[in-house]
């Protein structure tokens, strides 16, 4: 199983990136997805930044990123979707998504890099 993240690039403070995660090969209608971040030179951080449940019933955010981002997902199209606007330098990181099924298998994809400079 293989998950793929992408639409990561360079943004200018304040902008916006709205980044797609497929992923097929599992019940993706029945997973909980997440997103977590790695920043430069730091290990990646073991709380995720936006988690939404099956059927999109709950949702959650970490403190850093409340109100900013925006996690939604599209069942038909095995899709994870992370909006993200108000985009700060201390944004820049490589972003992943994860799946947990609820077989209590956990995927993640190989990440895409987000960077936010003038």
């Amino acid at each position: 199983v293989h998950l793929v993240e992408s639409g990561g690039g360079l943004v200018q403070p304040g902008g916006s990136l709205n980044l797609p995660c497929l992923a097929p090969g599992f019940d993706f209608s029945t997973s909980t997805m997440r997103w977590y971040r790695q920043a430069p030179s730091k290990p990646r951080e073991e709380y995720y930044i936006a988690h939404i449940g099956i059927y999109g019933r709950y949702i959650d955010y970490a403190d850093s990123v409340e109100g900013r981002f925006t996690v939604s997902r599209d069942n038909p199209k095995n899709t994870v979707y992370l909006r993200m606007t108000g985009l700060k330098p201390e944004d820049t990181a490589v972003y992943y998504c994860y799946a947990w099924t609820q077989e209590g298998r956990g995927y993640w994809g190989q990440g895409t890099q987000v960077t936010v400079s003038s």
